[in-house]
């Protein structure tokens, strides 16, 4: 007879997404996710099949959590601008108890080049931020908050490169504040 599983799937992939986001994909050891998951090794290879792809099932849980999250954000926002400001405080401050920078960002400079799979799941991740942004950019100059004599896919493709940027020195020493006003100064240029 079978025995069932000792552990809820999605908490457990939680904490695997947690450290690779943390580590990075070739720093993170089978026995560093056998540890940090809290389940044996052979429930984690029949669970999730081989560390590649237990990562990819990571990267999609983390897509799912911060899409729903930036969304939720956008859905409660009673301006564009606010919508906006909104975003890059969650990109910056982060949440608590979460690695700093993001794990789709992370994954595309430590392995999109050389991982077909990994290169998808980034790039559609980050159309996906673009549609967003330009979903916000839209309702801004609809409602003459934000100027218009940009295109709004031009303008959601420079808002998404400052956001990646900003992932990208979240992981550093920078002080917050000056990525504050970088946000800031990218909300602004927007505006009439």
């Amino acid at each position: 007879m079978a025995r069932s599983k000792e552990f809820e799937e999605n908490v457990v992939l939680e904490k695997a997404m947690k450290l690779f986001w943390e580590q990075g994909y070739e720093k993170t050891s089978m026995t560093d996710l056998v540890k940090q998951m809290g389940i044996h090794r052979r429930s984690l290879y029949d669970t999730f099949g081989d560390k590649h792809t237990l990562f990819l099932k990571a990267m999609d849980r983390f897509r799912d959590k911060v899409s729903a999250e930036l969304v939720g954000e956008v859905k409660r926002s009673k301006t564009a601008t606010e919508a906006l400001q909104l975003i890059f405080s969650f990109v910056i401050c982060g949440e608590e108890d979460s690695p700093s920078g993001c794990l789709m960002v992370n994954s595309a400079v430590e392995l999109a080049m050389r991982d077909a799979e990994v290169d998808v799941k980034t790039t559609e991740l980050f159309a996906l931020s673009e549609q967003l942004f330009k979903d916000i950019i839209l309702w801004g100059q609809q409602d003459g908050e934000f100027r218009s004599d940009y295109n709004a896919d031009d303008l959601a493709e420079h808002l998404h490169a400052v956001y990646v940027g900003l992932r990208v020195m979240t992981r550093t020493s920078i002080r917050k504040e000056k990525l504050h006003r970088l946000a800031n100064l990218s909300i602004k240029l927007l505006s009439k």
